[in-house]
C-alpha cells in the first residue's frame, strides 16, 4: 500500500510541478529568476514551517547536528545550483531542448542508485525509464529540436549551445544525485523537517543571488494577479517538495523520479488550455508512451530471471 502511496504523491508532485511552470511563464516577466525562485521557496517554507513548530518538541523529530550541514547542502544543491544551471542552459538553449536534457533525470538517478547499492538495474525498469524520455521528447519535439531564428556558424554560437547543453545536463545530474543522497537522512528523521531544513538553506542561497538583481533595492512590482501566481507557486513548491521527498522515502528515487515526465505533460496541456499556447499532434502518442513507460518502471515481475534480467 506504502508503494501505491508514494506513486500517487510523486504523480501529484509532479503535476504541481508542471503547473507551476505554466504558472512562473505567467508572471516571469514581473520580476527576475533568482527572484521569483526566492519568492517561490519563501512560501513554500512558510507552508512547511507550521506544522514543523508544532512537533519541534518531540525528541525523534530533531536533526542531529552532524547531519544539519548535508543536508542544507541538499537543498542549496536541489534548489539553488540546480536552478542556477538551468537559467544559464536558457541563456544559450531553447526552453523546450533544456527541459528535453533535464528529462533525462529518472535515467541518471537510476544509474546513481544502482551504483550506490539502492536499487537494482533492469531490462523492464530501464525499458520504462527510457519510454518516459521518449514520450516527453515527442512533447517537446516540434520545440527542442528546432533550429535557432537566426543560425550562425560562428564557433562562440557553436560553443555557447554547447555549453548551455551541459549545464542542462548538470541541472539534471544533481537533481538525480540528490534524489538518491537524500535517502539516509529520510531513514533516520520524518520527512517534514528534513523538507523544511533543506528548503530554508536554500532560501539562504537564493537570497544571495537574489541580491544581485537588486530584489532588495525596490518594492516588488507584481501586478495582483501576479501575486497569485507566485502565491500559487510558493504553496504548490511547499506541498510538491513535502510529498517529494515522502514518496523517496517510501520507494527507490528511481520510481519516484520517472514521474517526472508528467511535469512537461501537464505544462502543455495547461499551456493549450490556459495560455492558448500550440499543442503537437503527437501529444497523444507521447500519453501513451509516458503511461507504458510508468507502468513498466514500476513492473514487478513475478518470475524476474525470465522476464526482468538483470543488466550486467
Amino acid at each position: 500500500m506504502s508503494k501505491i502511496l508514494a506513486a500517487l504523491a510523486a504523480a501529484a508532485t509532479s503535476v504541481l510541478v508542471g503547473a507551476a511552470i505554466v504558472a512562473t511563464r505567467f508572471v516571469i516577466d514581473q520580476t527576475a529568476p533568482a527572484s521569483l525562485a526566492l519568492w517561490r521557496y519563501l512560501i513554500g517554507l512558510a507552508c512547511l514551517l507550521p506544522p514543523v513548530l508544532l512537533i519541534r518538541t518531540l525528541r525523534e523529530t530533531r536533526i542531529h547536528r552532524r547531519d544539519v550541514l548535508p543536508i542544507a547542502l541538499l537543498g542549496v544543491t536541489q534548489f539553488g545550483i540546480l536552478i542556477a544551471l538551468l537559467n544559464y542552459a536558457l541563456q544559450s538553449i531553447p526552453a523546450a531542448r533544456a527541459a528535453l536534457i533535464f528529462a533525462t533525470m529518472p535515467l541518471l538517478t537510476m544509474l546513481i542508485a544502482a551504483a550506490l547499492g539502492q536499487d537494482r538495474l533492469s531490462v523492464v525498469r530501464s525499458l520504462g525509464v527510457l519510454l518516459t524520455i521518449v514520450g516527453v521528447g515527442l512533447v517537446l519535439a516540434d520545440k527542442a529540436l528546432r533550429p535557432p531564428a537566426a543560425p550562425s556558424g560562428l564557433l562562440g554560437d557553436v560553443v555557447g549551445r554547447a555549453a548551455g547543453d551541459w549545464a542542462a545536463f548538470a541541472s539534471a545530474l544533481c537533481g538525480a544525485a540528490c534524489s538518491v543522497l537524500y535517502r539516509p537522512y529520510l531513514r533516520k528523521y520524518p520527512t517534514l523537517p528534513v523538507s523544511a531544513l533543506a528548503m530554508l538553506a536554500s532560501v539562504g542561497f537564493l537570497a544571495v543571488v537574489a541580491a544581485g538583481e537588486g530584489l532588495f533595492e525596490a518594492a516588488p512590482d507584481f501586478t495582483s494577479q501576479g501575486w497569485l501566481a507566485v502565491l500559487f507557486i510558493g504553496v504548490s513548491s511547499g506541498i510538491g517538495y513535502y510529498l517529494w521527498l515522502w514518496a523517496l522515502n517510501h520507494t527507490t528515487a528511481t520510481q519516484v523520479t520517472v514521474f517526472l515526465a508528467l511535469s512537461p505533460l501537464t505544462a502543455t496541456a495547461l499551456g493549450a488550455m490556459l495560455l492558448d499556447e500550440a499543442i503537437s499532434p503527437l501529444f497523444l502518442i507521447a500519453l501513451g508512451c509516458l503511461v507504458l513507460g510508468l507502468a513498466l518502471a514500476h513492473w514487478r515481475a513475478s518470475v524476474p530471471a525470465a522476464s526482468d534480467a538483470r543488466l550486467p
